[in-house]
């Protein structure tokens, strides 16, 4: 977790708009993921909205939140997921917490012995906030 609060910082993400940070993030809708099997050597998209839990085999992944720099910055997208085990007859297990970046997947990386997971991409920006009309 602390190396993805530090990746934060040096991506210049403005996650919360802190003062040191390069560029203020646009939030979107759905994360995209690109998924794999390392069994049956299988890869997927999931395009997951925010809030919304996805099943991928024993997986329940939930998007929390999708932020990418605008198009005047280094493209960069950043999710926060939150990642359980879901067996049956056992209680859900925390796999993962926090950011995951598109351009670093191994940074941040869910470590499981059967499913990768990893960001491609924000998708459904959600609108802007509307400037103050000038007087």
């Amino acid at each position: 977790m602390r190396r993805a609060a530090v990746a934060v910082g040096a991506l210049g993400l403005g996650l919360g708009g802190g003062a040191g940070l390069a560029a203020p993030t646009l939030p979107h809708q759905t994360v995209v993921l690109q998924t794999l099997d390392k069994v049956t050597a299988r890869t997927g998209l999931i395009e997951a909205p925010i809030g919304e839990e996805m099943r991928l085999g024993t997986l329940g992944i939930t998007a929390r939140t999708c932020l990418e720099t605008p198009p005047t910055e280094p493209p960069e997208s950043a999710a926060f997921l939150e990642i359980r085990g879901l067996e049956p007859g056992k209680p859900p297990q925390p796999l993962f917490t926090g950011w995951m970046f598109a351009s670093t997947p191994a940074l941040s990386a869910l470590e499981h012995p059967v499913y990768d997971v990893w960001v491609l991409d924000c998708a459904h920006p959600l609108e802007p906030p509307k400037e103050p009309a000038a007087e």
